[in-house]
């Protein structure tokens, strides 16, 4: 009796956080990083969802508790890196987010392993890596794209 009562209050909790709202906002894109079509491309595929205002919500997005943990994840990304905010960083800024950003690549911490096991052409190969760091290092030479 007690398993029955105890597996009605997780089911009635269950159902009651799916009326919980999670921001899930897609803000004008201010600045956008200027790159080469084929760096845009990797960061589009494999970055965007979480460091850009162009988040694709996926449907599991919509489901509580894993809603709660996308939105931080997306909350989190932007606030560290936005591609949609580029533009507007100082040149000084730039050069420090593109040393971070090859720091976590090369470490293979990004894309996260969490968002790879539900997206698994956004982990980057070795090609691509080496596409992203070629440009980070010469990134001066791309302002025209």
């Amino acid at each position: 009796m007690r398993l029955k009562f105890f597996i009605y209050i997780i089911v009635i909790a269950l159902i009651a956080i799916q009326f919980i709202n999670v921001e899930r906002t897609n803000p004008p894109v201010a600045a956008e990083i200027k790159a080469p079509p084929d760096v845009k491309k990797i960061l589009r595929n494999s970055c965007y969802d979480c460091h850009s205002n162009e988040t694709k919500w996926p449907w599991y997005s919509y489901i509580a508790p894993i809603s709660w943990l996308v939105e931080k994840d997306v909350k989190s990304g932007r606030k560290h890196l936005n591609f949609s905010e580029w533009e507007k960083l100082t040149t000084k800024k730039k050069d420090k987010k593109r040393e971070e950003i090859w720091e976590q690549i090369s470490k293979d911490e990004m894309p996260l392993d969490i968002y790879t096991y539900m997206h698994p052409n956004a982990k980057l190969s070795l090609l691509q890596k080496n596409i992203i760091k070629n440009w980070l290092n010469n990134s001066n030479n791309f302002f025209d794209y």
